[in-house]
């Protein structure tokens, strides 16, 4: 079945939004003021179906998902970001370091992709990531490896005196095959100076993904959302990712990530499903040149990322495994989803199923 390219007919109860669906039929791209339309409407149905629209164009009714693994090596960290629950300090109750042997336990022959982010450790020199990766690759040559964030690339240089471009090609030599999208938090100087001032910031985080795509290691970007963050903020911070895939062409997916209350309380409730969905829609009319959009299930839970396959995204991420960081702020997500599971969460939003590897080439259509 090719792509779906008749236009929809749409019955806007907000009118405002009709200039948008004209410019998205002509496929002309959005601006800063479209996506704040777009952020405040509460039309939901008519933006979901002009996000499900460009969805379909680009992966017709398929809907991806991985076998994967996260790994989180480490929770002891050098940060005190006050958004997070997962930093631990040596001599705290829950700080861990993982041994080689736990980490290869985590792993089997089946799984398609490894996803490893963790903490800025104090004392792991550079060469202990780079045994990691190197260990990993040789146990299993063929599951793909997808490790360290932009800021943990930055705290190699800064700690380790590696420069960004020599640490990625001597991870690449040994297995390393993407980047996750992590570390970009909220494109704002505003919001970095009161939550998270030790870790680098935008213009960084968006040049160490500039010199990943130029090497070659394709990437993911992710905004973290629902905090003390304005509108604003989130859409130009999407127009910033815009014009870095403008550039380069070197990210696959952008991920929504909506901040997890736990323990860090930075606002009384957790954002809304409606908050969830309007930002996965709006990001897939603003990301024109993104191939997808993901819907995390880990932290806006399975039944709201099902939905929002009907609201632009077109990926549900994986099995996971034992993910740690969104679940020390309490995530109430499953700790994992069986395949099965995922297939039959994409089959009732109406999607097609499809396994892919962590470079998205398709390993099975789920079509029956």
């Amino acid at each position: 079945m090719g792509p779906v390219l008749e236009v929809r007919d749409i019955l806007f109860s907000d009118r405002t939004l009709i200039p948008i669906w004209e410019k998205v039929k002509a496929g002309e791209r959005l601006t800063f003021e479209d996506g704040m339309k777009m952020l405040t409407t509460e039309d939901l149905p008519s933006l979901g179906n002009m996000a499900d629209h460009v969805k379909q164009k680009k992966s017709d009714n398929f809907a991806y998902f991985v076998i994967n693994r996260q790994v989180n090596p480490t929770n002891l960290c050098v940060l005190s970001c006050k958004f997070c629950d997962f930093a631990k300090k040596k001599g705290d109750e829950g700080a861990y370091e993982m041994t080689m042997d736990h980490i290869l336990g985590m792993l089997t022959e089946e799984m398609h992709e490894v996803h490893i982010v963790g903490g800025h450790h104090p004392d792991w020199p550079f060469e202990h990531y780079l045994e990691i990766v190197k260990t990993i690759h040789e146990k299993f040559p063929n599951m793909q490896i997808k490790a360290f964030t932009a800021a943990e690339f930055d705290y190699f240089e800064k700690r380790w005196k590696v420069p960004v471009a020599e640490a990625m090609a001597r991870l690449k030599e040994v297995g390393l095959r993407a980047l996750p999208g992590g570390g970009a938090e909220v494109f704002s100087d505003r919001v970095r100076k009161i939550l998270f001032p030790g870790k680098a910031g935008y213009t960084r985080w968006l040049e160490i993904h500039r010199t990943a795509h130029k090497m070659g290691l394709r990437s993911n970007a992710t905004l973290l959302y629902g905090h003390i963050e304005t509108f604003e903020e989130r859409i130009r911070h999407m127009i910033m990712l815009r014009e870095l895939q403008d550039e380069t062409g070197g990210f696959f997916s952008f991920i929504p990530l909506e901040y997890q209350i736990g323990d860090t309380h930075l606002v009384p409730r957790q954002a809304s499903a409606i908050d969830n969905l309007r930002t996965i829609a709006t990001s897939r009319l603003m990301l024109d040149n993104f191939p997808h959009i993901k819907a995390y299930w880990i932290m806006m839970g399975e039944e709201s990322a099902s939905m929002a396959l009907n609201f632009g995204a077109d990926d549900m991420d994986g099995t996971i495994g034992k993910e740690l960081i969104a679940h020390a702020a309490k995530a109430s997500s499953p700790v994992g989803l069986a395949k099965e599971h995922l297939v039959r969460l994409i089959r009732d939003a109406g999607k097609i199923p499809v396994e892919r590897d962590a470079l998205y080439n398709k390993i099975k259509v789920y079509a029956d």
